[in-house]
């Protein structure tokens, strides 16, 4: 009986656990030229932000997101100065929230559009997303 009761728990942990996070699987990008990065850097803070969507923005689809271009490197530069970065990349995305609000922030039954997520790195290391929003 107890390898039963240890069975289920396990079944409705595995299902709580990937009902955890937002959706991704429809995500659209474009390409956006840029004379400061590379199509595998901005695909890498893309990769970084939509592995954070996934994890932890219940109740979110994101429709999608893209490199701002680079004038907003230039706008941001600041980020990466507060911590102790050399570059910075922002990316715009659009996302769509249900009736939950998500995590209860967000509007419920709502379309964010122009959401901001900044990451910053050293060069050549790995991005860190480190702030998001409007």
């Amino acid at each position: 009986m107890k390898k039963i009761l240890c069975l289920v728990m396990c079944v409705f942990l595995v299902i709580g656990l990937s009902a955890c996070g937002g959706d991704i699987n429809k995500v659209k990008t474009h390409d956006v030229d840029s004379e400061i990065y590379s199509a595998d850097d901005i695909n890498s803070a893309v990769d970084i932000i939509e592995k954070e969507f996934d994890a932890n923005w219940n109740g979110c689809t994101l429709t999608e997101i893209y490199y701002a271009g680079d004038d907003y490197c230039t706008d941001f530069q600041e980020f990466a100065d507060r911590n102790n970065a050399d570059e910075v990349i922002v990316l715009l995305s659009s996302f769509d929230v249900d009736s939950s609000g998500g995590d209860g922030s967000l509007n419920p039954n709502s379309t964010y559009n122009n959401w901001n997520w900044i990451l910053v790195r050293t060069k050549g290391g790995k991005w860190q997303h480190i702030d998001h929003g409007y």
